[in-house]
């Protein structure tokens, strides 16, 4: 019963939220307003990160008040965090604050998990284990959170995109905790699953709030922890997480790579992520959101059922997905010249 409360806390308060921010009397009613790197049309509310964060806090706290969950110092340290990047994000949305300034705060950020302890000794493989020096690990650790925490952002430029990526990413990952015994990692993704299903029931396709720079860098960066925290305590390796998130780590990092070798800046905002081609080539927001959930479920149900197997039908499923990636990319630029 005490689960069932928190989740519907958490999904509840971020329905509420979203739908209070919504309104122009809201001191959270901060507009993002359409321009030519954007794929909306009329402005609309981008506070909606606040109320998914407060939500899913909530339902982490009440989960540690009936202590379902225990005060740790990981989870301490990742709520900090979480926190840090909430408010930064917040006033970003307001004053847009500088490139250098926001990476410092992520960085700070992943020191937090680094003091949590959340640093892999080992990488594990499909079939092979690598041990890690100690200053490897922790050099890979704070790139690899730095880099979901951005990714996740870069990936936030569509109706119900980012919020259905959490449902499905953080679903997944809960429902291998459970699997692997262990309750209070499968509580604290499935409460970050219901705050995203709340923010997204107005976050759907036509879009009537947006996240912001106040949530989607925390869902980056929740990922990260909680798959170093999985990895931490052999619950799933590392590469099980980078399947189930592998199509917003594909489209972003072959995007940034693309722009990277045509000379143009990474960080400013752009539409040439393969969703975004998409949608220009003529297909509805709805339509490709829909068929990116698809997209979603597919590679992470399939990381999830391959992790008990043979490594080779592990390798199988990546090469797999690598393959069907590399065939959705070609297809979106042959439709592209088409048009």
């Amino acid at each position: 019963m005490n689960e069932w409360m928190a989740l519907l806390t958490a999904f509840a308060l971020a329905a509420f939220l979203c739908w209070r921010f919504s309104s122009p009397a809201s001191l959270f009613h901060v507009l993002d307003h359409p321009g030519e790197r954007s794929l909306h049309h009329q402005a609309t509310p981008r506070s909606g990160g606040v109320a998914l964060v407060l939500g899913l806090l909530a339902g982490w706290g009440l989960l540690m008040s009936l202590g379902d969950l225990k005060a740790e110092a990981p989870l301490i340290w990742m709520a900090a965090g979480v926190l840090l990047l909430a408010i930064v994000g917040a006033v970003d949305d307001r004053m847009d604050l500088s490139p250098l300034l926001r990476l410092v705060v992520q960085l700070l950020a992943a020191f937090f998990l680094l003091a949590g302890g959340l640093v892999p000794d080992r990488l594990q493989l499909p079939g092979t284990l690598l041990t890690l020096p100690c200053y490897l690990a922790l050099g890979l650790t704070v790139l690899y959170v730095l880099w979901l925490t951005n990714l996740y952002n870069f990936m936030d430029g569509m109706d119900g995109f980012a919020g259905g990526m959490a449902v499905s990413g953080f679903g997944l990952m809960a429902w291998l905790g459970w699997q692997t015994g262990d309750g209070a990692f499968a509580l604290m993704s499935l409460v970050i699953a219901a705050a995203a299903g709340g923010f997204l029931v107005f976050n759907f396709p036509p879009a009537r709030i947006f996240m912001g720079d106040a949530g989607a860098p925390v869902l980056g960066y929740l990922a990260a922890a909680l798959s170093l925290w999985a990895d931490r305590d052999e619950l799933f390796p590392l590469w099980v997480a980078v399947m189930i998130f592998s199509p917003f780590i594909v489209d972003a990092s072959y995007t940034l790579l693309r722009r990277l070798l045509a000379g143009r800046k990474i960080w400013q905002a752009h539409r040439e992520h393969v969703y975004q081609r998409l949608v220009q080539t003529g297909w509805s927001h709805r339509r490709t959101v829909l068929w990116a959930y698809v997209l979603m479920l597919g590679a992470g149900v399939s990381a999830v059922m391959a992790l008990n197997r043979d490594p080779a039908v592990q390798w199988a499923v990546v090469a797999g997905w690598s393959l069907i990636y590399i065939a959705i990319i070609v297809w979106v630029g042959l439709r592209e010249q088409r048009d």
